[in-house]
């Protein structure tokens, strides 16, 4: 005779460790309610004892994967607390690729999201910064908080042929000369952009920038 199999009782952790899992392997638009109850094995139904509906669900996913983002090091000053729990944010959302559309479309915001939060204004707190300067900071960091950025850098295309392509390229250096410029006699000419790289450029330049502020004493009446 077989021995049954014996499922661990279904609760709202293991139905949103799932959900993560799922999206993981199919990206957020193909997770449904019926795919994550085939995946648990159980009715949709089921599902629904512990979260309300899909929406609910990605809520729930969200929380799940933000919990996760590395408290800084003890000993940091708070650019470096800062800069560490933002670039730790960045590794979850790369680890999990729907995260970035998930959050974007959030409406409500949970405790892990709202102690996340809470935490990056609470580093500028401690390192002194105004109440108005955290304000600024928090929409000057807007999606980077969250480790996400959107390049918005169009480029032309240039043709396959390498002669065409040449003469193209020789149009261009004339009528774009800045673009050609950079494209051409940079470290990074001829590869992809580094992606990891230019978030943490730009990082800096911000935390920097909020930094010099602070010393120089900033506030709304000063702008």
């Amino acid at each position: 005779m077989s021995t049954p199999v014996v499922r661990p009782s279904l609760d709202r952790t293991r139905v949103l460790d799932a959900a993560v899992a799922l999206a993981d392997e199919t990206g957020l638009e193909a997770m449904s309610m019926r795919r994550l109850a085939d995946a648990l094995g159980v009715t949709p139904m089921a599902l629904y004892k512990h979260v309300a509906h899909r929406e609910e669900l990605v809520d729930g996913m969200v929380e799940r994967i933000v919990a996760t983002i590395a408290a800084p090091q003890d000993g940091q000053t708070w650019k470096q607390a800062l800069r560490t729990r933002i670039l730790s944010a960045r590794d979850v959302m790369t680890r999990h690729p729907w995260a970035q559309a998930a959050v974007e479309t959030r409406t409500t915001a949970g405790p892990a999201v709202l102690a996340y939060l809470d935490s990056l204004m609470g580093l500028m707190f401690a390192g002194g910064l105004s109440a108005d300067l955290v304000h600024h900071a928090m929409h000057a960091l807007s999606t980077r908080m969250w480790g996400l950025t959107r390049d918005v850098l169009p480029t032309p295309t240039l043709p396959a042929d390498p002669e065409d392509r040449a003469r193209a390229m020789a149009g261009f250096a004339v009528t774009y000369p800045a673009i050609i410029r950079m494209a051409t006699t940079g470290q990074h000419a001829g590869a992809g952009c580094d992606a990891d790289a230019e978030f943490e450029f730009a990082l800096d330049i911000l935390l920097d920038a909020f930094e010099r502020m602070h010393a120089d004493g900033w506030s709304p009446a000063s702008r």
